[in-house]
């Protein structure tokens, strides 16, 4: 179906009909962003999805999401909005023959107007690979741009060519405020909802109907249709009542496909619990999957795993009882049989768990990569050629000693020392650990001997050069720098389709990654230096349109951020952070150099020969920059920055790090120090507000003649701030 093709006065009748009498949710779409409710992540403010649809820019795209979360609309929306033809085909209905003739019609559009088509396909997972296939060459041409709406997850059940070019939108389950939205929209809106009609929604109807949807606006619509359809009215009012709502959507739809990602996703919750050792929510994802159908005897099979997997030796019998409890189930099947699965997973989430077991796959990866696999020539089988080649002499038979055992090697002589059973501390494993380590340690003994050849002990390579390369780091200020910006990030939890902030930037050095890890989002970066702006206004150019970051001194007034990035960015500009126009439960993430606690500069020159008055004068007045400075960047300290983020709303975690790194003072850094620079002020004038003219040259001449000698060990405080919004 095209929608912006001519149609004649038959067609427009038709469709007129079937909006009049289409249902509630079909009515209700959404048609226009601005009338969209929920996803705010993606389709938010700055988002990248909202800006390419707002400049009709729009790239191959997939949504993925459960139903009711908006996909389809979105690809309307994209379709009232976008200058290009717009095709759409239900994968469900359409097949290689549909497909062609779009394609064919898209070619035509192409040729005859110069105008792009944009292909919507829903459902596309339900297109094999032959289908898929099929549309690939025209997507990557250019013929067709691809929205495809899934609820699969589209790594799995869609064509990986046609995945690696598109970007991947996942939409999740609407918020409870969002479906409250949406009732608010169908009970105003005259035209396409019940504005017209009187209908009154009690509270504790609308709370039913949104709990019950459980991010479904699809189907709050039609449990709020049905309600009012079926609700007589009194003096011109439909009340719903808790009552009626109840009647109208009885059971909450749980998400849950036995063959897609909602299935491996709860069993995957469900191990994770048991292994964790929380009975409560192992119960819980127990619940949801029998609820939603999944089959019990799968369930077993899972838990008989876990069994040996994660709790193994630390509790033997944990694998006994569950074989019973499955064998209990299959004798009295459902419904009573749910105790005994209940049962089995209680028995899993409260036992002593180990993992030993896995040591079965380190000895497989050994044999799959050692060299030296003969079996000793003492472990061989003596019954067939002891006498002509020896095997089996030097065996010491562990039942002719005490205890039945007798330490002699037993692993090949290229594995001596490898070690692939850990016991654990936990329950009955724990007992036999130390007994197991004393064993292994006579057996490695013994093999220090061996009956046939030399043998060894496997160790690791060393880690050639690693004290070279901790050297040159802690010379080189790009790589110092590189690991900040990964501490920051890695602090900051930033996810694709976040709003984030660079607090202040002069290179882009925080920028460009936020760009790359939050592709689906946006990025501001405060620039307040002319010239670095532009500067970096020419990098952003070569950028396509809808990947640039946007630079300024502010941002623009709708924007609010999910998370905030800053280097040395505050400098006791305090009132910026009040300022921060950062999301409720959003993180601003500083590392901020303490200008109180840093390095003295008298203190980098050895006073040796200098006369003991002037040095105590130099030391006086190079503190008296900091604890009387009228210079905001110069007197704060970590509790100045900490109260500023309290008092703008922030829950703070703030660490003190002390550093050092030898540097070497040369002739360009030693003049930003004493004659200033980017309209900084410079050292000797400081000084001079305390010494002599006379006095600060000596200094000087004092200072260039220490430092040219040799690097000098720079200590720095720095600030690593977490301040979370409340």
């Amino acid at each position: 179906m095209r929608y912006n093709a001519a149609v004649d006065l038959f067609e427009h009748r038709r469709r007129e009909l079937e909006t009049v009498g289409a249902p509630l949710a079909a009515r209700m779409r959404p048609r226009t962003l601005d009338e969209f409710v929920g996803q705010a992540a993606i389709v938010g403010p700055g988002r990248l999805l909202r800006r390419a649809i707002q400049a009709d820019q729009l790239s191959s795209l997939l949504f993925y999401g459960p139903p009711g979360t908006g996909k389809t609309t979105l690809a309307r929306i994209i379709a009232n909005t976008t200058a290009a033809d717009f095709i759409a085909i239900n994968a469900v209905l359409a097949g290689v023959k549909d497909l062609r003739a779009a394609i064919a019609e898209a070619k035509r559009v192409r040729g005859e107007y110069g105008r792009r088509t944009i292909l919507f396909v829903d459902e596309v997972h339900r297109f094999n690979k032959a289908q898929q296939d099929a549309l690939l060459p025209w997507v990557e041409n250019g013929t067709v741009v691809l929205v495809g709406a899934t609820t699969e997850n589209p790594y799995f059940e869609v064509n990986k060519a046609l995945v690696s070019r598109s970007r991947v939108f996942q939409l999740q389950p609407l918020l409870p405020d969002d479906l409250r939205g949406v009732i608010a929209q169908a009970l105003s809106d005259a035209d396409r909802g019940y504005g017209g009609r009187g209908v009154e929604l009690d509270s504790e109807a609308a709370d039913h109907l949104v709990d019950v949807a459980n991010g479904d606006a699809r189907a709050l619509l039609n449990a709020l249709e049905l309600a009012v359809e079926t609700t007589p009215s009194v003096d011109g009012v439909s009340r719903i009542t808790l009552a009626v709502a109840e009647e109208s959507i009885q059971q909450r739809a749980v998400l849950y496909d036995k063959e897609g990602d909602a299935h491996f996703d709860a069993i995957s919750a469900f191990i994770k619990s048991c292994r964790g050792s929380d009975p409560d929510a192992t119960l819980y994802w127990l619940a949801k999957m029998v609820y939603a159908g999944e089959d019990p005897r799968y369930l077993f099979r899972r838990m008989l795993i876990l069994a040996s997997e994660d709790v193994g030796l630390a509790d033997p019998d944990a694998l006994v009882r569950v074989v019973a409890c499955a064998e209990a189930f299959d004798r009295v099947g459902l419904p009573e049989g749910r105790f005994h699965l209940t049962q089995a997973a209680l028995v899993l989430a409260n036992a002593a768990k180990s993992n030993s077991a896995m040591g079965f796959f380190d000895a497989l990866k050994a044999v799959g990569t050692e060299r030296d696999s003969e079996v000793p020539n003492h472990l061989k089988d003596p019954g067939r050629d002891k006498e002509g080649f020896g095997h089996g002499v030097g065996y010491q038979y562990p039942h002719a000693y005490g205890d039945h055992w007798v330490a002699q090697a037993y692993l090949p002589d290229a594995l001596q020392g490898q070690v692939f059973y850990q016991p654990s501390t936990q329950g009955h494993e724990a007992a036999i650990r130390e007994h197991v380590v004393d064993r292994r340690e006579a057996h490695l003994a013994a093999a220090a001997a061996p009956v046939d050849g030399p043998g060894g002990v496997s160790y690791g390579p060393a880690n050639v050069g690693v004290e070279r390369w901790v050297e040159r780091a802690n010379r080189n200020a790009g790589q110092r720098l590189q690991a900040v910006r990964a501490r920051l990030f890695s602090r900051a939890g930033v996810q694709r389709h976040h709003l984030v902030a660079d607090l202040g930037t002069r290179t882009g050095f925080l920028t460009w990654e936020a760009l790359r890890q939050a592709p689906e989002g946006g990025v501001f970066a405060r620039v307040t230096d002319p010239e670095a702006l532009r500067r970096l206004t020419e990098v952003v150019e070569a950028l396509p349109e809808l990947s640039r970051p946007l630079l300024g001194a502010w941002p623009a007034p709708e924007l609010v951020f999910d998370r905030v990035v800053g280097c040395d960015a505050v400098a006791g500009d305090f009132d910026l952070l009040a300022r921060l126009p950062v999301a409720s439960e959003g993180r601003v993430v500083l590392a901020e150099t303490v200008p109180r606690q840093t390095q003295r500069l008298y203190d980098l020159v050895a006073p040796e020969g200098l006369d003991g008055a002037l040095v105590a004068a130099w030391a006086a007045a190079e503190e008296r920059i900091y604890a009387e400075s009228e210079d905001p960047r110069l007197g704060w300290g970590p509790a100045d920055l900490r109260a500023a983020l309290a008092a703008a709303g922030y829950e703070v975690e703030l660490e003190l790090e002390l550093e050092a790194e030898a540097i070497e003072v040369r002739e360009r850094l030693f003049s930003r120090w004493w004659e200033g620079a980017e309209g900084r002020r410079s050292y000797a004038s400081w000084l001079g507000e305390s010494l002599t003219d006379a006095q600060v040259s000596t200094l000087r001449a004092w200072s260039r003649r220490a430092w040219s000698s040799g690097p000098v060990r720079w200590r720095r405080a720095v600030a690593w701030v977490v301040a979370t919004r409340r």
